[in-house]
């Protein structure tokens, strides 16, 4: 589900926006000896109340498999909603908080997800590592410049992940460091934000950039397959 997590990143939030009675519709590539195909759905509509997202799998000549809207434009974000497989929002996105550790009110300028200590933290978007170390309130953090004019920060880490340097480059998922509760922390947990143009937006709303659209042949291609499985999924 990590894929699909992605998938509807642009249009609903899977961990907060599914409620009871919600549906979810899959269309599987069921052709024997192609195991990894059969784990990867190749469509999948999902209705939450009265609205339906439709999303289809679509391979570039690469072979590079991606989900796409029916108009052809990609669904997966360029950033991940999420760095980390965490277990709870310990402490939300607030202009003004009162700090558990300093007990003084003040912006909290992203969101703290609750792991246990050693959970992988990945890069949300790929990205130039603009500082790694220790900074006072942060404990060991690491921070990244990401496609313009999105930048990421990740602090509270146990450690760093094995080559992550300053100047240096990482990929959308790389695993960078690890979850820790170094710094002013109260418990093991990652300090998550999103900034644009250097201002702290909230990383659980903030809109996020698609990935791309698809042109020419290739999007003529998939519209001819989306077609095909649009009318199985409302058959």
């Amino acid at each position: 589900m990590a894929t699909l997590t992605d998938a509807f990143a642009g249009k609903v939030d899977m961990r907060r926006d599914i409620r009871k009675g919600d549906t979810l519709s899959v269309i599987y590539d069921r052709k024997p000896g192609n195991e990894q195909a059969q784990q990867t759905p190749l469509a999948v509509r999902l209705t939450t109340g009265s609205s339906s997202h439709d999303v289809f799998l679509y391979r570039d000549p690469e072979g590079e498999a991606r989900y796409y809207s029916k108009d052809g434009n990609s669904t997966t974000p360029g950033f991940s909603r999420y760095p980390i497989a965490f277990t709870r929002v310990s402490s939300d996105f607030s202009r003004r908080r009162l700090d558990p550790v300093t007990h003084r009110w003040q912006s909290h300028d992203g969101v703290d997800l609750a792991a246990p200590i050693g959970t992988p933290v990945h890069a949300s978007a790929q990205g130039t590592v603009t500082f790694v170390g220790r900074q006072t309130g942060y404990g060991k953090v690491i921070m990244l410049d990401n496609p313009a004019p999105y930048s990421t920060v990740y602090a509270h880490l146990s450690r760093f992940a094995k080559g992550i340097r300053n100047g240096g480059t990482v990929k959308r998922g790389q695993v960078i460091g690890y979850v820790g509760e170094t710094g002013w922390a109260t418990g093991p947990h990652l300090h998550y934000e999103v900034r644009i143009n250097d201002i702290a937006m909230n990383p659980l709303t903030v809109d996020l950039p698609s990935d791309d659209r698809l042109r020419g042949k290739e999007r003529r291609r998939f519209a001819k397959e989306a077609e095909n499985l649009s009318a199985e999924l409302s058959g």
